[in-house]
């Protein structure tokens, strides 16, 4: 057993469970200098507290200490002796409840994860650019050695620039690459990377044509442009691609179009008209066999991409059954977003799909921990949050000191979180390793784990 692994090897199953975040390489030594073992600090024999209910921190300045708990800042030299972080969240505003659940979740990073000396410091951005900017005036005020968030990319560019003055560095809940880089990172989940992997899943097992039904914003236009670019290194090619207003309910014209029906309709009627007044046996069977169809001729495309979730996903997927593009003659794909479809299990049309998603079991193992301390199911991004914090409170008691330095922040290894293995790029990107899973009847099933480690294999 490696030695990083002993120290565990005794404690309560849940403690080992816990996730803290241990570098990937603990459990190889394939790297220059050898893997670092990084403690998940003093959480043994603690139970969890009563959740601290924290007010919209607009005007109340609150630290939250490795006891769980919110507490007004007592002196400067209790500042000065620990490690500030700040976590900038939307705390009031439209987003509140979502910045208020980030908040529980980096509160029990906290209380699973960080030594004494780390103090996560909350800022309420109001859900807004100006508001980032104000949080995060204060909170390098208050001599913050590394900002969590914010969650937005308009709110990430004017964050980024105070901090690059302050040599402070910035992982945001942002998954846009426009605002990345010289200090600032977006720890949010790519399309990118999803649509990578799960184009390369689909090319592996036989699949070389793809169609895409996306929706028409930011969003959809970074996965039509990452299905083209991972299309094209794998040696196959986009065939149709479609896009429709998300806040639409009648998506009938773009299916229809995207699935060639019309044309595919029109081909069997030719056929069947051809057909009718013979009077051979051969013809009749083949007059029988064709009034059963609705349309003659394969679709456009061995497989087609439906990035978004929910009511959509399963109005756009019955769609396509509705127009002749059935399982599994042509697969469904999707991205990490239908892992917040609820019950997207029970639709029929959706069974057998594949998409591509962090690894689901670390996650599960969260979120049960997540509504034990707090009553509640944690929203999707939550996660993050707690990635972040625990990323920053395994940082902030490294045996050699303090490191936030980017170096510290994208080491090579990764880090194991509760979305799998991630590790943060030096222009500001975040590479994660995905899973595919395809949907039965019965949930998810893995057809293809996501990688355990960055390193090559040894030979």
């Amino acid at each position: 057993m490696h030695s990083g692994l002993r120290r565990y090897a005794s404690a309560p199953l849940y403690l080992v469970a816990v996730l803290g975040l241990f570098l990937v390489s603990a459990c190889s030594s394939d790297t220059v200098g050898g893997p670092r073992t990084l403690s998940k600090g003093g959480a043994t024999g603690r139970s969890w507290p009563a959740a601290p209910s924290l007010p919209p921190l607009a005007d109340l300045e609150l630290e939250v200490t490795p006891a769980g708990r919110a507490q007004i800042p007592t002196s400067a030299t209790a500042m000065t002796e620990g490690v500030p972080v700040a976590i900038l969240l939307p705390l009031s505003g439209p987003r509140g409840a979502l910045g208020k659940a980030m908040l529980d979740a980096a509160q029990l990073a906290v209380f699973e994860v960080a030594g004494k000396n780390f103090i996560l410091l909350p800022y309420d951005t109001k859900g807004t650019p100006e508001g980032a900017e104000e949080a995060a005036a204060r909170a390098l005020g208050r001599g913050a050695k590394l900002i969590l968030g914010p969650l937005l990319a308009d709110e990430v560019t004017k964050v980024a620039g105070q901090a690059r003055i302050s040599e402070v560095g910035v992982i945001s809940f942002s998954n846009s690459r426009n605002v990345v880089g010289n200090g600032a990172y977006a720890l949010g989940f790519a399309p990118d990377q999803q649509v990578e992997a799960i184009v390369d899943y689909a090319v592996s097992q036989g699949l070389s044509s793809f169609g895409v039904l996306a929706p028409s914003n930011g969003y959809g236009e970074t996965v039509v442009e990452a299905l083209y670019a991972a299309s094209k290194q794998r040696g196959a090619v986009v065939t149709r691609v479609g896009y429709y207003d998300p806040a639409a309910t009648d998506f009938s014209e773009q299916a229809r179009a995207l699935t060639d029906y019309d044309q595919r309709r029109e081909a069997l009627m030719r056929q069947m008209a051809e057909l009718e007044g013979k009077t051979d046996d051969i013809s009749k069977q083949s007059l029988e066999r064709l009034q059963v169809l609705d349309t003659v001729g394969d679709p456009p495309f061995d497989a087609v991409l439906l990035p978004d979730a929910g009511q959509n996903l399963r109005t756009l997927s019955s769609l396509l059954s509705f127009y002749d593009v059935d399982q599994p003659n042509v697969r469904i794909l999707g991205l990490r977003a239908w892992d917040e479809t609820p019950e997207i299990a029970a639709e029929q049309s959706i069974q057998g799909a594949w998409f591509s998603a962090p690894p689901l079991s670390e996650r599960k193992k969260f979120e049960d921990r997540f509504r034990a301390a707090y009553n509640y199911v944690p929203p999707r991004l939550a996660s993050l949050a707690y990635d972040a914090t625990a990323l920053a409170a395994v940082l902030a008691q490294s045996p050699e000191a303090t490191d936030f330095s980017a170096a510290a922040l994208t080491d090579p290894n990764g880090f194991r979180g509760v979305d799998g293995i991630f590790r943060l790029l030096p222009d500001g990107t975040v590479e994660r390793a995905y899973a595919i899973q395809e949907v039965t009847a019965d949930g998810f099933n893995v057809i293809k784990p996501g990688v355990d480690s960055f390193q090559p294999p040894i030979n």
